[in-house]
């Protein structure tokens, strides 16, 4: 997961991706949804404690573990 500066007032910035999708996948828009980041933290509570890093922050997700490591 990682955060840019918002494109909007509605949105928090934050992105979340699995992190094994290709380049080719991501260029097509059509794979990505928006959603609410609270919907987001309610999918996966573990994010809840980073979700109020600044804009520039990426975490990736220790394998098998509620935990996420500074990638960025």
């Amino acid at each position: 997961m990682y955060r840019e500066e918002p494109d909007n007032g509605h949105d928090s910035g934050w992105r979340f991706l699995a992190g094994d999708e290709s380049e080719a996948y991501c260029a097509d828009s059509r794979h990505f949804e928006l959603y609410d980041v609270n919907t987001m933290a309610n999918y996966d509570p573990a994010i809840i404690p980073y979700l109020h890093s600044t804009v520039g922050s990426q975490f990736e997700r220790i394998a098998e573990t509620d935990e996420f490591q500074i990638i960025g």
